[in-house]
């Protein structure tokens, strides 16, 4: 039975599940927990569904129309277990709670939803992942005369950090940005209008009405909640579809959290190459903070981000994480780090910075806490407790300037200033050590409220009354072993034990019978009671309603803990990366204006970590040398330096020190990646499609300015076709988009390239044959390599001895075959390049067929000869050539 047919019987109820179906009919899509004592329960479908997904048994009782009302229920207190694994699934979850009092309540208690948690909104602790954000996205699609614009806005939550962008252009050139930028942002929720057409690749996607997108109204909710007549302040006076995708995105968070968002107090507005571009593969083959290999809890986490987070907060964990996904093309950006790294390495503070930082609690998230009016009181105390370390880290972080007052270090000093009368209102309001929770008292400091003071005195003052009560009452009974005691059920009580009861005078009245002993209690006794009781419930009220004060009164404040805790967060991720820089002998590259990367002895900084020896090598690239043939065995350690100099080259621009010898960076503006072998099958792709599509990406987006590394393209399809394709890719990279590459191969052939285009050049990762074993070098040298030693590589593997000398005999035959058919593709190669002809890809002609090239088939034979030394060949480079020669003439 649905919630929508029952609804339809509304009347048919009890009253009860009236008020639960009204409410449950203003949130359809969303697990509605709702509050009946020490429990939320979900009722229907919610209950099946929760049951289902959390593994929480599933019950029924009463009925509905006639069928029995299914029901399941999480306990209160341990709610939040519950919605951390909920948030994880995908789901949103509405939270209703009881506002009315049950003790003068006429039917069921009032109850309204008050918060509704969803993947994209979350700000409690226990469900937020502490070292990264989890933004909420909202995307606004406008058309005009065939061209898109799309505006994103997306806020940090837990943060209170909004920002905007927006970019324009034809459908596919867009659906691809649109794509890059939701990778690049990683939102765990994405508001769309119900009419957007185009796929967004996205973990959870939000349908919400497309008025909700109106770019009017999102102009005026952007300046009602920035509190400004005018978005110019902020650079967003010139956009369009950001702004409703910000209306929509403002609206949705302050729905779910049943209030303003007063933490939200800033707008940033992002540039189409504020950042070095990366796409999903990018990030995912650098491993910047996802590993490639599957982890398990005993395998270390072989990230970036790992190896570089040394840093004392989660603010300062976050801000890295940042740092490395979105490293900023601006130079000066890039240089205030360098520099604030290089003072704290030089300064020997270190050390004492992590003492001070280790002190600092989460005060971005509190501060978030506080403005939602949801913090809890071990919040504000540790607030306080960090805020008073303030002092002490802007003192070191001053001595770390060396008296540079324009520097970074400089900057963020000031930005920490201790703020006094928050400070000062912190010490005064809360306990030294809070209760965890208001509702249990002892929250607000002695002294604090005279009110409270008195209140507290009444209720504390009962265990010296129980105890003169007691010590008169066994003069007055006789009675030596008579007690007087107090529970929370049955409140206070005098304890006789049964042999006794013969002296319980006559007015003591019985309120309990237990097993071994009888209680009373005393007119005395019940005034006491009465007035105690009364004391504590009214000292828990005051207590609660001073606490919601204390927020109020913290609210002017959020502005500044907001500025300290991006301060502090730049102190801590700044000295992090000098602390590794110090152990690990990294560098400061030099960025210049020139279009180069020149690495010396350069290392990958997570390998160097996990093995005995690494071998530093070098890099060079220059606009007269743009292209890096790269040839080698398997496991030579060719992908290893392509993915070293790129993560040198996106940690300079980071703002870090690297590890390497000496690194000189030219501007980069996109960092493209072809590494490894994966599919998708879900979405209908091959291992070589996948191939195919990431190097058209490349192809498409790269320009002089960007770094690609292409690693054994081709290989997914027969050899003379990936051999074509390896061969006019590179060119491709060489001649037209002229980027910075790294191009690995095992097609030896490729290797002439730099004959045609001095702009490339062979370089290779060397070993050698030791006996039937094969040792890798893994230093980069120049020249082309000689073999790849796969079967050497097959035997490590320990395939088996007989197919090895099986492969040995047929690589021997395959050898002398294909010499004619290289040689062939060869001439090809040359010959195309000479004409600037082109074959279609179903062209079935051979060479010798093909008009254009006939002609030139007889010098080819003329230089082959030529080029041979009969007096060095081995016997066998002579039946090679013999075999090359041959092939020539029969084309002739």
């Amino acid at each position: 039975m649905t919630n929508m047919k029952i609804s339809g019987d509304l009347e048919k109820q009890t009253p009860m599940m009236q008020q639960y179906l009204r409410i449950k009919a203003d949130h359809p899509d969303t697990l509605l927990f709702y509050r009946m004592g020490d429990f939320y329960e979900l009722f229907h479908q919610d209950a099946e569904k929760a049951s289902r997904l959390l593994g929480i048994t599933l019950t029924q009782r009463g009925a509905s129309n006639g069928s029995p009302i299914k029901m399941a229920g999480v306990p209160f207190h341990s709610a939040d277990q519950y919605l951390a694994r909920l948030v994880k699934l995908g789901e949103s979850v509405a939270i209703c709670e009881q506002i009315g009092d049950p003790a003068t309540s006429k039917g069921p208690v009032d109850r309204k939803v008050v918060r509704v948690v969803t993947p994209g909104t979350l700000t409690d602790s226990d469900l937020l992942p502490e070292k990264s954000d989890r933004p909420l996205l909202a995307v606004c699609i406008t058309s005009q005369r065939r061209q898109l614009t799309v505006g994103l806005a997306w806020l940090s939550m837990a943060a209170g950090r909004l920002r905007t962008m927006e970019f324009g252009g034809e459908e596919k050139s867009v659906a691809a940005r649109l794509r890059q930028e939701l990778e690049r942002i990683a939102p765990a929720e994405v508001l769309a209008s119900e009419a957007l057409e185009m796929p967004l690749p996205a973990a959870r996607v939000t349908p919400v009405p497309d008025w909700h997108f109106d770019l009017p109204a999102g102009e005026r909710a952007l300046k009602a909640q920035l509190a400004v007549a005018s978005l110019a302040g902020f650079g967003a006076d010139n956009l369009t579809a950001a702004l409703g995708a910000a209306g929509a995105l403002l609206r949705y968070a302050e729905s779910t959290q049943g209030r303003g968002l007063q933490h939200v107090r800033s707008l940033t507005v992002e540039s189409e190459n504020e950042f070095i571009g990366m796409d999903a593969a990018t990030r995912r083959n650098l491993e910047l903070t996802d590993s490639l290999r599957p982890q398990d809890t005993n395998s270390p986490d072989t990230t970036l981000f790992a190896l570089l987070d040394h840093c004392r907060s989660a603010m300062g964990s976050r801000l890295l994480r940042h740092w490395l996904h979105h490293a900023p093309t601006n130079r000066s950006i890039a240089r205030a780090r360098h520099a604030a790294i290089n003072a704290l390495m030089g300064s020997d503070l270190c050390g004492d910075m992590n003492a001070s930082l280790s002190q600092v609690p989460d005060i971005e998230r509190i501060t978030t806490r506080i403005a939602l009016l949801s913090a809890r009181p071990r919040d504000l105390s540790g607030l306080r407790d960090g805020l008073g370390q303030l002092e002490p880290l802007r003192s070191l972080a001053l001595r770390a300037a060396n008296g540079m007052p324009d520097g970074l270090l400089s900057q963020l000093a000031q930005a920490i200033m201790t703020p006094s009368e928050c400070l000062d209102l912190l010490r005064r309001a809360i306990a030294a050590e809070p209760a965890a929770m208001v509702r249990d008292g002892g929250v607000i400091a002695p002294g604090h409220d005279a009110e409270l003071d008195e209140l507290r005195g009444l209720s504390q003052n009962a265990g010296q009354f129980l105890l003169d009560l007691e010590t008169r009452e066994r003069a007055r009974t006789g009675i030596s072993n008579l007690r007087v005691e107090y529970n929370k059920v049955h409140g206070f009580y005098i304890e006789v034990t049964h042999g006794q009861t013969d002296k319980v005078p006559d007015d003591y009245r019985r309120r309990q019978t237990l097993k071994n002993a009888e209680r009373y209690i005393t007119p005395e006794l019940k005034a006491f009671e009465d007035k105690a009781l009364s004391a504590q419930e009214r000292a828990l009220s005051r207590e609660k309603m001073l606490y919601e004060e204390l927020l109020q009164q913290l609210a002017p404040h959020i502005p500044r803990l907001q500025e300290i805790a991006q301060g502090v967060a730049q102190l801590d991720t700044l000295n992090a990366l000098a602390v590794h820089a110090l152990a690990n002998d990294w560098c400061a590259p030099n960025l210049v204006d020139e279009p180069c990367i020149v690495i010396e002895q350069g290392r990958h900084p997570v390998v160097e970590k996990t093995i005995e020896r690494f071998i530093a090598n070098d890099c060079q690239l220059n606009p007269e040398r743009r292209l890096l043939l790269i040839t080698g065995p398997n496991m030579g350690g060719k992908s290893t330096f392509m993915r070293q100099v790129a993560l040198i080259t996106l940690l300079a621009w980071v703002g870090s020190f690297v590890p390497a010898g000496s690194a000189t960076i030219g501007p980069v503006d996109r960092i493209f990646t072809r590494i490894g072998a994966a599919d998708d099958l879900a979405g209908g792709r091959s291992t070589f499609m996948v191939e195919m599509t990431e190097s058209a990406a490349i192809l498409n987006g790269a320009t002089e300015r960007s770094l690609v590394l292409m690693d054994e393209v081709g290989r997914g399809t027969s050899t003379f076709d990936g051999l074509a394709l390896a061969w006019a890719i590179a060119r491709h990279l060489i001649e037209t988009t002229k980027s910075f590459t790294l191009f690995a191969t095992h097609y030896f052939e490729l290797t002439q390239l730099p004959q045609s285009w001095p702009a490339s050049a062979n370089v290779h990762l060397s070993a050698i044959e030791h006996k039937d074993s094969i040792v890798f070098l893994h230093a980069v040298q120049a020249g082309p390599a000689s073999q790849s030693y796969g079967l050497q590589v097959a035997q490590l593997a320990g395939v088996p001895a007989a197919v090895i000398r099986a492969a040995r005999r047929h690589l021997a035959q395959l050898e002398a075959q294909s010499v004619g058919s290289a040689t062939q593709f060869d001439l090809f190669a040359s010959v195309t390049d000479a004409s600037n002809t082109e074959l279609e890809p179903d062209a079935t002609m051979t060479v010798a067929q093909t008009n254009p090239l006939a002609d030139a088939l007889g010098d080819a034979l003329a230089d082959a000869l030529a080029k041979i030394d009969p007096d060095s060949l081995s016997p066998r480079e002579a039946l090679d050539a013999l075999y090359q020669l041959k092939q020539l003439a029969n084309n002739e």
